[in-house]
């Protein structure tokens, strides 16, 4: 009797800390019925009932199959290997030309940006008495 009672107070305090972990970790947004500080709570007082409580109706209602590792293959992955490109709201130029344009005033701005670096530097170098190269 000794010996199930011990197995069994493991078996519960593992489940505790599972539930405990699980809790800490979840998104806000994705834990179901009773806010995240709620449900931490309730398992870190009831840790048995808390602990299944939790299981059963609080943890967030996730899947592998939409992530994009452990060799998954589904329909939405495989659609876009890149799925931040598609997310709402990223810009998307209408006119390539515009887009060109943005681009060299981009290349235009670095060199810019190279340029006075270099000259800072051979200044620099000028006061401390170093040849520039």
């Amino acid at each position: 009797m000794f010996l199930f009672g011990s197995v069994g107070s493991l078996i519960v305090l593992a489940l505790w800390v599972f539930c405990l972990v699980d809790v800490i970790t979840s998104d806000e947004y994705a834990v179901r019925h009773l806010p995240k500080t709620l449900w931490l709570i309730v398992v870190i007082l009831l840790p048995l009932v808390g602990s299944l409580a939790w299981l059963a109706v609080g943890r967030p209602a996730t899947t592998t199959r939409d992530l994009p590792y452990k060799g998954n293959t589904s329909a939405s992955v495989a659609a876009s290997r890149f799925p931040e490109y598609d997310r709402p709201g990223r810009h998307v130029p209408a006119d390539p030309e515009a887009d060109e344009a943005f681009l060299r005033s981009l290349r235009e701005r670095a060199e810019e940006q190279r340029r006075a670096y270099r000259e800072q530097q051979r200044s620099r170098d000028a006061q401390e008495g170093e040849p520039t190269p």
